[in-house]
């Protein structure tokens, strides 16, 4: 009896091992024929952040052009909440079947790793990059009526009135925050941060006077600064944005100075690399489009353009600013909550 038990064990072993063998051959025959049909519907490009925001303004941009590229309709889906990690994690656990991607934002991909406790999903184990999409700079603004003109400016003032001046930030731990706080240390400035969750509000209050400093981004100011309504006076990214040559970088007063955001397509982990690349492709001939190309400075945004941007550039980038953000984290001394 124990003889036969054996042998009928020996012979479902080799029932599921061949079963199991076929499974993974059909798996691994079935990718190449998903990726060769891919795509046959609408691809859905989440964003983690509110329509109307600069990261929903740019996918729709963006997804428009990729429409076109691939002869098929990219879908933009917002959702927000969670400081990015509601859209991300959505993407975490979506098929990886090429119909959802990411518009991965600087907080979504990086600074939640080091600044959020418990984070539920690990952006370089659970996300692949696809392509880098592009940059934009937060802008240090002043009201026009405050005597300063430069950042050198703006240090001196305070060495006048040491802890009087507020600095309107889109968060404590936001981009923009971040940037304040390294630019205080950095200078020896103690400006208050103010958090406005709401741009508009803190714009408004710089523009009123209410507050004299503010820093936002690029791609929400440029125009109240080219009509008067606020003063650029210095950018956060280590060169001059494209579209306000005259405001010069941080950097050229306190070099290494680099807090640019950015955004970058991605995909679930386990995405066919077929499509990875195909996506790529079509990313990338959207971003040489003549409209894409030409609406990107004109919203504040800038792209690397003459750069190779293959996903390994995008991996590369992504990896690069892993260990910036370690470091800065650390510098500032903050805590994960």
């Amino acid at each position: 009896m124990q003889e036969q038990i054996i042998q009928t064990r020996k012979a479902l072993a080799r029932v599921l091992g061949a079963m199991t063998g076929a499974a993974a051959t059909l798996v691994l025959s079935s990718a190449p024929g998903l990726a060769q049909s891919w795509p046959s519907r609408p691809v859905t490009l989440i964003v983690s952040q509110p329509a109307g925001n600069s990261p929903d303004v740019m996918a729709r941009l963006l997804a428009e052009g990729v429409s076109a590229a691939l002869k098929n309709t990219m879908l933009v889906e917002n959702r927000p909440g969670g400081a990015n990690v509601t859209g991300t994690l959505a993407v975490t656990r979506a098929a990886p079947d090429g119909y959802t991607f990411l518009f991965g934002t600087t907080a979504s991909l990086v600074s939640n790793v080091f600044l959020l406790k418990n984070l539920a999903y690990d952006p370089m184990k659970d996300l692949v990059p696809v392509a880098f999409i592009v940059r934009s700079s937060q802008i240090l603004v002043v009201n026009p009526k405050l005597p300063v003109k430069t950042l050198a400016d703006l240090v001196a003032l305070h060495k006048k009135s040491p802890g009087k001046l507020s600095i309107a930030v889109d968060g404590p731990r936001a981009l923009a925050g971040i940037a304040a706080q390294a630019l205080n240390l950095r200078t020896g400035m103690t400006m208050t941060p103010v958090p406005y969750p709401k741009l508009a509000e803190g714009i408004r209050d710089v523009i009123a006077g209410r507050l004299d400093v503010g820093i936002f981004s690029q791609s929400v100011i440029e125009i109240m600064d080219r009509e008067g309504q606020l003063r650029a006076i210095a950018g956060s990214a280590a060169t001059r944005p494209v579209a306000m040559k005259h405001v010069p970088p941080v950097a050229d007063t306190i070099p290494g100075f680099d807090f640019a955001g950015w955004f970058m397509v991605m995909a679930p982990a386990k995405t066919p690399p077929e499509i990875v690349a195909r996506m790529n492709a079509a990313v990338n001939t959207a971003l040489k489009g003549g409209k894409v190309r030409e609406t990107i400075p004109k919203i504040g945004f800038e792209a690397n353009e003459g750069s190779a941007n293959t996903p390994a550039d995008a991996a590369k980038f992504l990896a690069s600013q892993m260990e910036f953000w370690r470091s800065t984290v650390q510098e500032l001394k903050m805590e994960p909550l």
